[in-house]
């Protein structure tokens, strides 16, 4: 079956399946490799998302919701809870503001192209979201910015790529080493 990009996609049933078993297409996951990376990084276990979208990432959350579930994340889901209009801004900052407090481990919002939101969510101090478009920005915003909010357009992905890109991007680990001198500027420009 073809998707709204024309990119071929399979019944949620068999991503599922797959995601679970580790063989979704071309996902990558990279892990620590030094022994000095992996000590740094034995705290990133992510159990607990914060999940949200506008009207226009309904959908996509829903369908986000039901998967992060079945592979064994506990979800927070702070709304939208149906297609009326709303506020992408208000429920970013409820996104983002769960994962500065430590409630949640990360946290996933969707609207309908990931920008307005990523912008929200980067205001709340702590927060380093990044908005993704593809596997390969999924990774470099964890690999190398320690992302802990994922902003995404929910209607510009197929069910296929957005269930890949969130499971690769919860599943990708910080790298450390040369990226945490950057990673603390980032953080040094919110302190003033």
């Amino acid at each position: 079956m073809k998707g709204a990009r024309g990119v071929a996609t399979r019944d949620a049933g068999g991503i599922i399946q797959n995601a679970v078993s580790g063989v979704a297409a071309g996902a990558h996951v990279t892990g620590a490799s030094s022994p000095d990376t992996q000590a740094a990084n034995e705290r990133d276990t992510v159990r607990r998302v914060a999940l949200g979208s506008d009207h226009g990432g309904f959908d996509a959350k829903e369908k986000i919701k039901a998967f992060l579930k079945t592979i064994g994340y506990h979800v927070t889901d702070v709304g939208a809870f149906n297609k009326d209009a709303v506020d992408y801004p208000d429920l970013a900052l409820k996104v983002a503001k769960k994962v500065a407090s430590g409630e949640c481990d990360r946290g996933i919002m969707i609207d309908g192209a990931g920008i307005g939101s990523c912008m929200a969510c980067n205001k709340v101090k702590g927060i380093r979201a990044a908005m993704c478009y593809n596997v390969k920005t999924v990774v470099n915003s964890r690999e190398h910015n320690n992302a802990n909010v994922l902003t995404l357009g929910g209607p510009l992905h197929s069910d296929e790529e957005l269930y890949q890109m969130t499971k690769v991007w919860l599943e990708t680990r910080f790298a450390g080493g040369r990226h945490w001198p950057r990673v603390n500027k980032i953080m040094a420009i919110e302190r003033g």
